[in-house]
């Protein structure tokens, strides 16, 4: 199992497009959720549909980017009621070498009961003590079905199965290297959101939906409201409020953009954590004592910077790697906590010149590379 997933890892970041010198935000992917065949979510009284309320708020979506911020290419997965494959509209992304991708959903229930907003991240539960199967599989299973309604979808997808939760397991073990930006834009969504005309928030999930997996630059799926409940419904039947939704969103999108583009600085705020007392040692628990060392050696290492440092942070993700891991290709990662994500930089040393020197190397190897400033308690994109 490990071997593979080394290998699809490889394969990942094989296609990830090399990031710009000046980190400038270019092109944006939306796409809305189902279409087409695929109704996605349906209205208790069959009326009203997924597919409907998701081109609509994208389509306005756009609009707002293309009028507010002139200089991105704004590309829609799909403009018209048509079906579009979960594989093709990852690929579309990726073949347009796009910077940011949201996909836009409507959630449903069982119950008439759950209502609100939420934003999901490719990944494992957020919550360690959440069981996913049994918390949030209903919308994983749901969203991720409409491959069944593809001809040769087995093929197509390596076997995977949205009704098997061995599938999912393989999509949580997966390295996302743009976890980190993706978790920064769902922050900024999901405060962008408070207070609107959906008012109720359910939070930030890091969840295994396919569509994420597939794309090879930040990614996140929006579910906005849900369709099953009576008061969600009556907001997203008006066209005023979805454009309430798509303002909404465009003003997320500005923020990161403005981060993205360096004018801000993506990090995340580390909180002071209590020194950990020392381990009592035993002469006769050899055994213990080794793993004690090698616990050390892959610790993360921000305690122990000194000043500022420069490195290259060749991806970030929710998995902890042990240094000698085979992800790394023989490099020596130093590894920093940000309390959310590791992120794994190398080739680390006080002269950012000699740093840079060193990134074109690099980029053959981690093309989505980029120069860090590495700080005892942050980790910003260097400028």
């Amino acid at each position: 199992m490990k071997r593979a997933i080394y290998l699809v890892l490889a394969a990942v970041l094989a296609v990830l497009p090399a990031a710009a010198q000046d980190f400038s935000l270019n092109t944006v992917v939306i796409d809305p959720g189902h279409g087409g065949t695929d109704p996605g979510a349906v209205s208790r009284d069959g009326k009203s549909y997924e597919k409907t309320f998701t081109l609509d708020i994208a389509k306005k979506l756009s609009d707002k980017i293309k009028a507010e911020s002139p200089g991105v290419k704004v590309i829609l997965t799909r403009d018209k009621d048509n079906s579009v494959a979960l594989n093709d509209r990852a690929a579309i992304a990726n073949k347009k070498g796009a910077d940011l991708f949201i996909s836009i959903h409507i959630n449903s229930a069982t119950s008439t009961a759950p209502s609100g907003y939420s934003v999901h991240v490719l990944g494992k539960s957020s919550n360690k003590n959440r069981d996913l199967f049994a918390y949030n599989m209903d919308v994983c299973k749901r969203e991720n079905s409409v491959i069944l309604l593809e001809d040769d979808y087995s093929t197509k997808y390596q076997g995977f199965d949205p009704s098997d939760p061995e599938s999912f397991i393989f999509l949580q073990l997966m390295q996302n290297s743009n976890l980190e930006q993706s978790l920064a834009f769902a922050e900024l969504v999901a405060d962008g959101l408070k207070g609107g005309p959906i008012s109720t928030g359910r939070g930030i999930w890091q969840d295994p939906f396919l569509v994420l997996w597939r794309t090879s630059m930040p990614a996140v799926l929006i579910e906005l409201g849900f369709i099953s409940n009576s008061s969600d419904l009556a907001v997203l039947k008006k066209d005023s409020e979805r454009d309430k939704l798509a303002t909404r969103l465009c003003n997320a999108f500005k923020k990161y953009k403005a981060a993205y583009d360096g004018t801000m600085v993506l990090d995340v705020e580390i909180e002071d954590q209590p020194a950990k007392a020392e381990p009592e040692k035993k002469d006769t628990m050899k055994e213990e004592t080794k793993k004690e060392e090698v616990r050390k050696e892959d610790a993360p290492e921000q305690a122990a910077v000194a000043g500022v440092r420069y490195g290259v942070q060749i991806f970030a993700g929710s998995a902890r790697l042990g240094k000698k891991d085979k992800a790394f290709m023989g490099y020596e990662p130093f590894i920093y906590d940000t309390g959310k994500v590791f992120k794994y930089i190398i080739c680390v040393g006080d002269d950012i010149s000699a740093v840079r020197k060193k990134l074109p190397e690099i980029r053959k190897k981690y093309p989505d590379a980029f120069v860090v400033k590495i700080e005892a308690d942050r980790v910003s994109i260097a400028k």
